[in-house]
């Protein structure tokens, strides 16, 4: 049994998890649930054994000076707890880490450990995975579940990934076996840019997030880093006539294929969010990467000894190569 000390009871709280590594292409995720600690000043309370999960040739200890003392930073998974506050408060547990080197299973049942004993109702894992994205569009963010009913109460896709799977894919469905309803919510970040940060990726997670747990999260300079972001990459692709006709055989693609989902139901979704950050409604508050087909990835706006890689054809609309989340 887990014991806890120092950690109230908590309000109906929700775990959100996200790994850095293969699950987080351009640190996308990580950085979602490192803003989230951040904003709401969370307390760490638990950390896990990095001796028992991974391999520090892969994985490296810091040293740093503290006050002319030398000290090591093993890496590990930490766990800590914001409130938010508001009408309805909540809380939210905030578990941050990096993809373990081995004992996957041993790793999901202690973070089960951790939710179980803090009566955590919903688990939310995040990821990051590269697709054929243009960046100059919104980033596509898909919802999975295992878990039928929890799909069509959340509005979510019953997951139907098959291929490798990284540490998000196992954890949600530790959840699942344990009784524990788990979503995990993916974003595409555009493989010929997948070198770190992505703060336009990191905001649309958080925007989803917000939506699905239903409270309403600070986002500081996301939204400005994320538009500096994308200007950044339009100049980059510009320097570049094959890449800029690659983006825009992607824009094509993107925009032919997602023309049925300019719903009224999407355009009523985000005047809701409008509204409801107007008025202020709602509780305040390294190596490669997953891909869509469990490919390794590759950046096309990054140099390498060869010279630049030309970037491939995109798939057409209605292929079997079209982008899909894992579980």
């Amino acid at each position: 049994m887990i014991e806890l000390e120092g950690v109230p009871e908590l309000i109906d709280p929700v775990m959100v998890a996200a790994f850095e590594g293969w699950n987080d292409a351009g640190d996308a995720a990580s950085t979602a649930v490192a803003h989230l600690d951040r904003e709401w000043k969370g307390e760490v309370f638990a950390a896990l054994d990095a001796e028992d999960y991974y391999d520090f040739q892969v994985n490296r200890p810091t040293v740093f000076l503290e006050a002319g003392v030398r000290k090591i930073t093993w890496p590990t998974t930490r766990l800590s707890v914001v409130r938010v506050g508001g009408d309805k408060p909540r809380d939210l547990v905030l578990v941050r880490g990096i993809e373990p080197s081995m004992r996957w299973r041993s790793f999901c049942n202690e973070l089960l450990g951790f939710a179980h004993e803090l009566g955590v109702e919903l688990v939310v894992v995040l990821g990051a995975l590269l697709g054929d994205t243009p960046h100059t569009r919104p980033v596509p963010i898909s919802g999975t579940t295992s878990d039928p009913d929890l799909a069509r109460r959340m509005d979510l896709e019953e997951t139907k990934y098959e291929g490798p799977t990284g540490i998000v894919g196992v954890l949600q469905e530790a959840c699942t076996h344990a009784g524990v309803p788990a979503v995990s919510l993916w974003a595409a970040v555009p493989h010929y840019v997948s070198q770190p940060p992505n703060p336009k990726a990191t905001l649309a997670l958080l925007n989803r997030l917000e939506d699905l747990i239903d409270v309403r999260i600070p986002l500081g300079e996301l939204p400005e880093d994320a538009r500096a972001w994308q200007v950044g990459v339009d100049q980059l692709a510009a320097e570049d006539s094959e890449v800029a006709e690659y983006v825009q055989s992607l824009e094509e693609a993107r925009d032919t294929a997602e023309l049925p989902e300019a719903s009224g139901e999407a355009i009523a979704r985000e005047f809701e969010r409008y509204l409801r950050r107007r008025d202020g409604g709602g509780p305040t508050a390294s190596g490669g990467h997953a891909t869509a087909d469990g490919s390794d990835s590759t950046s096309y706006l990054r140099d390498n000894p060869s010279g630049r890689t030309r970037p491939p054809k995109p798939p057409k609309p209605g292929t079997d190569d079209e982008e899909s989340s894992e579980d």
